[in-house]
């Protein structure tokens, strides 16, 4: 199974650190941030290919990360054709560009690189094919403010998604979506359709909203840590918890 690291934003939120630099390498407790997702997937044993996805930019420190990388997997860099914040083609948009380029024909599991979890990527795969379905990793937050910030899901007995919003105003729950999917070779060949129609190609809660409605998407609903690293807080928060379990292990 092929694996894609969605890295193609300017984080702009976050400058100036991000200004001039990816916001996937920033440290974290001594670490890039993309550390921590790469060992989880290097852990997956059902992944043999990597791409991380990323702007014309930044590749050249993405570049010097990978060649850093001692690893038993395939990993490929995926330059989108953009430089800046108003040529980018948006995680969707990125996505598609990649699956056209490299002819992807066949299930394919996304994530986000500002991402940062501790369940196990092998767990999640695992109920993917136990489903036979889409299925994106969904986190109760605990707060309706909160969910306002994400996309807001609700799921049925089995777990199959019956209702999705992104950042709706009036959350009717707290179980969030994180960037974390799974995709059916169907799937994928409906993210290029998603496209094709002129949907919005920035946002990947917009084309689960869209999706769950035509096929069958579940939730692999998980507990435990969780960081969404989208702001100078978030960041500063992952770095402290890091921090301190790097701490107790010394």
């Amino acid at each position: 199974m092929r694996a894609v690291v969605l890295a193609g934003g300017y984080a702009k939120r976050m400058w100036p650190l991000t200004k001039n630099r990816p916001k996937h390498l920033l440290p974290i407790a001594g670490r890039p941030m993309l550390d921590y997702l790469m060992g989880s997937l290097e852990e997956a044993s059902e992944i043999d290919e990597i791409y991380i996805s990323t702007n014309m930019r930044f590749q050249d420190e993405f570049r010097r990360y990978i060649d850093g990388l001692c690893t038993e997997k395939s990993i490929s860099l995926f330059i989108e054709d953009s430089r800046c914040e108003e040529e980018k083609l948006g995680s969707v948009g990125a996505l598609g560009y990649l699956i056209r380029s490299e002819g992807i024909d066949d299930d394919l599991l996304v994530i986000g690189g500002d991402n940062i979890f501790s369940f196990k990527i092998s767990d999640f795969i695992g109920y993917f094919r136990e489903k036979g379905a889409n299925t994106i990793a969904l986190y109760d937050v605990g707060d309706r403010e909160k969910a306002r910030l994400y996309g807001v899901v609700q799921v049925d007995d089995e777990g199959r998604i019956i209702d999705f919003q992104e950042k709706p105003l009036n959350p009717r729950s707290t179980l969030i979506s994180t960037a974390c999917y799974a995709f059916t070779r169907s799937g994928v060949s409906s993210i290029l359709k998603y496209l094709d129609e002129g949907n919005d190609p920035d946002k990947m809660g917009c084309f689960i909203e869209w999706l769950y409605k035509r096929e069958a998407v579940y939730g692999y609903v998980f507990t435990g840590v969780w960081f969404d690293i989208g702001s100078l807080e978030s960041y500063r928060a992952a770095d402290r918890y890091f921090s301190s379990l790097k701490g107790r292990r010394t």
